[in-house]
């Protein structure tokens, strides 16, 4: 085997999807970041939730957001459904794993505030709850999939975005996840700070 040759495949083959997903997600990424931005503006905040790398995923976009991405500026209102043991924990032995975000939502969830639901196949069953329990409330939710969408793409209402990374390979798709994450926070702080 010749790990070197294996190595270059992977390189390739990743940036090539990146340039093919470029053509099919700079509108919706554009558009997601509008509606982050405006959720911002209103005094909402930005919800995310995920498995796995997308849990992963959901605590770096709110770290970027809370802390800082590339340039200075005050820290902008984001959680990470992902992160508090207790309540995940709590929620999956009391009730059930798939309310562990959707709980969250309808507990923290105000009619600004906007769910990013992270989901590599677009199929996962607390994901899907989230976005059901984000819609009970009101808020808009940007939808971060794979796959042709899963049923996540079928639940979406009309002011919602979905950012579907067009292959089925999952270590891609959480590639492009990861810089499609990078340009909403660049996107925002852009239109935040009014950077050209």
């Amino acid at each position: 085997m010749d790990l070197i040759a294996r190595v270059n495949s992977h390189f390739a083959e990743s940036a090539q999807l990146k340039l093919q997903a470029a053509e099919a997600l700079a509108g919706p990424i554009a558009a997601a970041a509008e509606r982050m931005v405006q959720c911002l503006i209103s005094e909402g905040k930005i919800m995310i939730c995920g498995n796995g790398g997308s849990a992963a995923d959901a605590q770096h976009f709110a770290a970027e957001l809370l802390n800082r991405f590339e340039m200075e500026r005050p820290g902008l209102a984001a959680i990470a459904l992902t992160t508090d043991s207790s309540t995940l924990t709590s929620i999956a032995n009391d009730y059930d794993f798939n309310q562990v975000f959707s709980k969250q939502v309808r507990a923290l969830g105000l009619a600004n505030d906007l769910l990013l639901a992270i989901s590599t196949s677009g199929n996962s069953p607390n994901v899907l709850e989230a976005v059901e329990a984000a819609h009970e409330r009101g808020l808009a939710v940007v939808a971060l999939t794979g796959m042709n969408g899963g049923h996540l793409g079928g639940m979406l209402s009309e002011g919602d975005v979905h950012l579907c990374v067009p292959t089925t390979n999952t270590a891609r798709i959480q590639e492009v996840h990861l810089l499609t994450l990078h340009c909403l926070c660049d996107a925002i702080d852009c239109l935040l700070l009014g950077v050209e």
